[in-house]
């Protein structure tokens, strides 16, 4: 049995051979430094990373005494609960409803004015 020309026999391959010829890895570049882990993100899509956005600016004006990473984290996780959902349109009203329900108990009560959407009969 001949080996092929620039082919190695198997078992005399040196790390610098194997990592020459494997494929460049995928995944983070190591010569950038880590971002700082902003917690759990919202589906990763724009709209969803907007409808946070959207709703904490809601919910920081109904609770301007209740600190922002405190309204962030309430309104990120509310978002994260809905994760699995396979229809997603609903997820930002049902994420914000959750947030304001969490908030309204970790502050004893709704924010005056702002327990319910514009429009929303009870």
């Amino acid at each position: 049995m001949t080996v092929d020309e620039g082919m190695t026999a198997v078992g005399t391959l040196s790390p610098a051979d194997v990592a020459s010829r494997s494929p460049a890895p995928v995944g983070p570049d190591p010569a950038r430094p880590l971002d700082p882990d902003p917690g759990p993100r919202p589906s990763g899509s724009p709209e969803g990373v907007l409808a946070v956005r959207d709703i904490v600016a809601r919910l920081r004006a109904a609770w301007p005494t209740v600190d922002k990473a405190t309204v962030d984290a309430v309104v990120r996780s509310a978002y994260e609960s809905f994760r699995e959902a396979r229809v997603r349109s609903y997820v930002p009203i049902l994420a914000e409803r959750r947030a304001r329900k969490a908030l309204s108990a970790a502050v004893g009560g709704p924010s005056p004015g702002h327990d319910h959407y514009e429009g929303e009969r009870r």
